[in-house]
Parts: structure tokens; sequence; C-alpha cells
């Protein structure tokens, strides 16, 4: 089980401090040549593997390290990388075996004790990482991060060491597909150095990925080297990328036309319109692992009674979702029909339309329902949005509008901004949001108990309305214990359908990643994760 700690990437975080790496020369990874250019925005935090849970540093992560498992950057299917094997005939003790013959790029082996050493300071209270909750199914997490008190055990009594390149993995509970999320970045292998120099790794990050990090200028960029020595079969087909910091995305998106910049992940929604035409066809709008969701606060008892239900059901019919992603998106979202994404295919657990007529807008219907409901909570939705990041006023302005049309009051919906990210998540952390707040969730790992389980499980670590059933959590539980990946997934299914029956949740759409690119490069993609695959793109 994941602890209650609020760890996840929410979308739209704001670039906060990172201690800064060695600041660049003059020259030093400036685009040209094979290195290309492409924009970026400040990690949140240091680049440790465990204390990094947003966009702009994880893009770093996932050039530096490689983990027992790699995300297929077209299909998201977890595939062996570090991991020769991963063995277990019960679903809750793991035998690991990592490959021979990889290193870091200070010339260390890539052992099983990286690993287990990694796992268990990532785990430790006293470190007070960001994903340390990625642990919580281990064996002993309890112990090393409990709830409240002070730490009890300095290791995980789930992690042994067996021999030089194997060690085992016993969980608290079953988890069949357990081994699929260990791809995730705060499951990165680390170097001695980590430990036994931590201020100077933090200054520059050793890891064992197909870059190295070269030098970094906070609120400048970032200048990362193709490693020559990279043991991998992904291996870089450029000599490294310089990642430029840009506060707005307009001007990235400028300085791609201009020819200033190679690469721009974020394209504008003003900007949508004409971009294909503007870039000459050098534009990618291509699915992604992302939804985009109102949340409720159900320690609100306004918001948490059967009546309260029928409202819920009714705003989501209120909700134009067709016209919203067609004008304001320009296609670049797609309605959600469920509470998943649709790049986990069906194989996966994905079930178009599950939502049904709850996700269609019928306004008619929505009215009916509101009024059955006893009305609107206080006579009026407020929905409470960070507006320092995203185009978060236009959609929010463009769902309230939806919703005053639907119900036939100007006033029955209203947008309430937070200045900033960090005021907004702290409200949500503290309980005060006063009616549905704008809620988005990009995938850790492609599985649907990724979609489910952090966000709705009683007291889980993503669960910010506090919502709860008994049922759903008793599904999730039979899910995780299954040994077959078919009966999990239909557990899930059977989940998401408790999900759906109480509209725990709004699911507004699914987000597409986009990327307008320079004539300069060649094999450009974005994986499922919305991120550029840096290592395929070709420069010349």
């Amino acid at each position: 089980m994941r602890g209650r700690t609020r760890v996840r990437r929410a979308l739209g975080a704001a670039a906060a401090a990172l201690l800064p790496l060695a600041a660049c020369t003059s020259g030093t990874g400036a685009a040209g040549g094979r290195v290309l250019s492409s924009s970026w925005g400040d990690p949140q935090n240091p680049l440790e593997p465990s204390n990094t849970n947003e966009v702009q540093g994880g893009k770093v992560l996932d050039m530096i390290f490689r983990g027992l498992k790699r995300y297929d950057p077209r299909t998201g299917h977890a595939e062996n990388m570090l991991a020769e094997r991963i063995d277990t005939a019960d679903s809750r003790t793991y035998t690991v075996t990592v490959k021979d013959g990889w290193r870091f790029s200070d010339g260390e082996p890539v052992t099983a004790r990286s690993f287990v050493d990694a796992w268990n300071y990532g785990a430790s209270l006293r470190n007070n990482q960001k994903n340390a909750y990625f642990f919580g199914y281990i064996e002993g997490y309890d112990k090393v991060h409990p709830d409240s008190g002070a730490q009890r055990a300095d290791t995980l009594s789930g992690l042994k060491v067996t021999g030089p390149r194997t060690f085992t993995i016993t969980l608290g509970q079953k988890f069949s597909t357990f081994p699929d999320t260990l791809g995730y970045a705060a499951f990165a292998p680390l170097p001695r150095a980590f430990f036994t120099h931590h201020r100077a790794w933090l200054d520059k990050p050793v890891g064992n990925g197909p870059y190295t990090v070269e030098s970094y200028t906070k609120g400048a960029q970032m200048y990362l080297k193709k490693w020559d020595g990279y043991p991998g079969p992904d291996k870089a087909r450029n000599d490294g990328v310089t990642l430029m910091v840009y506060t707005d995305s307009n001007t990235a998106y400028t300085d791609v036309l201009a020819g200033n910049l190679d690469l721009a992940d974020d394209i504008p929604a003003g900007q949508l319109k004409n971009v294909a035409s503007d870039l000459d066809g050098r534009y990618i709008n291509t699915p992604a692992g992302i939804l985009q969701t109102l949340a409720f606060p159900y320690y609100d008892k306004a918001w948490n009674t059967d009546g309260a239900r029928k409202v819920r059901t009714g705003l989501s019919m209120a909700i134009n979702r067709a016209q919203i992603t067609r004008t304001l998106f320009r296609g670049t979202r797609t309605p959600a029909t469920d509470w998943t994404s649709p790049v986990l295919g069906a194989d996966g657990g994905y079930q178009a339309g599950l939502c049904g007529a709850a996700c269609q807008y019928r306004p008619a219907e929505a009215r009916k329902l509101v009024q059955e409901g006893g009305g609107l909570p206080g006579g009026q939705v407020r929905i409470t949005y960070n507006a320092d990041t995203g185009s978060h006023k236009e959609w929010v302005d463009a769902v309230c509008n939806s919703i005053n049309n639907a119900l036939g009051d100007d006033r029955a919906c209203v947008g309430n901004p937070v200045g900033t990210f960090a005021d907004f998540r702290n409200q949500i952390s503290q309980h005060r949001m006063p009616g549905p707040f704008r809620a988005g969730w990009q995938m850790d790992y492609p599985l649907i108990q990724n979609f489910l389980q952090p966000l709705y499980y009683t007291d889980a670590s993503s669960n910010d309305g506090t919502w709860s059933d008994k049922r759903f959590d008793t599904l999730v539980d039979r899910a995780n214990a299954e040994t077959g990946q078919k009966a999990a997934i239909g557990l899930f299914q059977q989940a998401e359908k408790v999900v759906r029956d109480a509209m725990a949740a709004i699911p507004l759409w699914y987000q597409n990643g986009s990327a307008g690119y320079s004539d300069r490069l060649r094999h450009v993609a974005l994986n499922p994760f919305s991120v550029p695959v840096y290592n395929e793109i070709e420069v010349g």
C-alpha cells in the first residue's frame, strides 16, 4: 500500500528551486553540430530519483538513468532493461537477477546492492524523499517510513542482497504486476558516490543512462552529453541535448519558428490552429497517459451524501467536452469516457465508454439530476485551480460556461483561481477546497492500477478529496493478489465501475502530447508519457 504522503506529480507543477550543478562554461552545450536544443523548466528538486516527481526533472532522469525495466517509447509496455530475470512463485516474493556488464558513467559496476541501497535510501523517512511511497509495498516500510513517530528501522526488511547480481523483494501483500512498476525513475540504481560524496553528486549527478550531465545553470540551461561508453541497446543518436529554460511556452514556440530552438514539447493553446502550417508539418500530436478530472472535497459533508452523487453526475452531464476539446484545445484533448487512459489499450484495462451517458452533454438531464440531488451545495459551484501555469483559466471558464448554460443560471459555476501551484497544493493538503478542484494525473507506469489505487483507495497517496468506498478497496486488494494479469485487470475494471457509479471524480478529457521542431531534427517522437524520446532524435 502506498503511504499517505502526497507526492505524485500533479499536472502543471510550477518549477521551484534546484541546487545548482556546475555552471556552464562559455559555449558549452550551445545548440549546434549534432547537439539539439529543447525547451525545459527548472526541476523542483535536486535530481535524486526518489525525490523527483514532476515532469521537468523526470525528463533528465530518463536520460541519465536506466532501471530494471524500461517502458517501450511507443507501446508503453514494461520491458526488461537491467533485469535479466524477475522470478516469483507467489506474487509476493520476487527474485531479481541483474544483467552483467552494466556500469555507471564513473566506471562503477551496477550490482544488486546498487538497487537495494538506492531503494532503502528512497524509503527512509529521514531522507524525506517525495517518491518514498513507491516503496510502500515492500515489507518493512511501516518501520522505515511510519505514518507517525520516529523511524524504527534503517532498511526495508523485504529487501535482501543474495549475491553480486541477485536480490530478493518481499512485499507486504501480493501484487502480481509489481515488476511492471520497476521502470519508474524512483527505482533507479545509485552508485556509491551518491552516498559517500552526496553533495558533490547533487552538484553533478552520475547515472547509468545514455547521457551524462555536463553542466547546469539554474534558470538558463542544462547540457547533457552523449555517453560513448553507455552499454545499453538504446544509445543516443545525437551528441547531446541542451535543455533551455523557458517560463513562457509562447516564447519557446516563437524561438522554434525563428530557428533559435530545435524542439518545443508544449505547444500553447493559442498557437494550435496554426502550428501545422507554421512548422510545415513538423508537429506531433499523440495520445499520452494523462487524464484531466474534477475532484471533490469529500471531507465536506455537503459533497458526501447520496444527493451529492446525483449533483456530481448532473454536473458531468452539463459539461460539453466535445465542444471544449474541439474549439479550445484544437484536438489535443479527447473527451474522456472512463477514468484511465486509451494508451493502456483494451488489453491493459482501458474501458472505452464506461462513463456512458454521464459523460455526455445532456443539459436537460443535468438540470433534473441537480434538482433531485438537492441543488448545488451552497448554491454555487466554485472550481478551484492554480492560475500560474497551463491554460487552466481558459478551460475552467469554458467548463463553467457550459454548466451555466446547461443549468440556466449564469452564476451556477465560477472559477476560483489560486495564485500559485504551491498555494493550490497547500490548500488541497489542508483540506480547504470549497468545492470541485482541478486534478490531473500523468501515469507513473502504464498499468490500470496506477490510474485507480493512488487516487481512490482509502487514505491513498493522491486521494486528495478523501473519497472512500470499501467495495473499491476490496476489489483493488483482490486484483493485487491475483497471479494472472488478465484476472487482475478484470478486478481493477470492476473497481473502476465503483468509481463510475459514485462519480467519485468527473473525467474531463484525455490529454495528448504535443511538440513542434526545427528542420534540423529527424525521428522526433513523444513517448506515452508525453516526453520526447531524446536518444532517438537525429540532428543534421
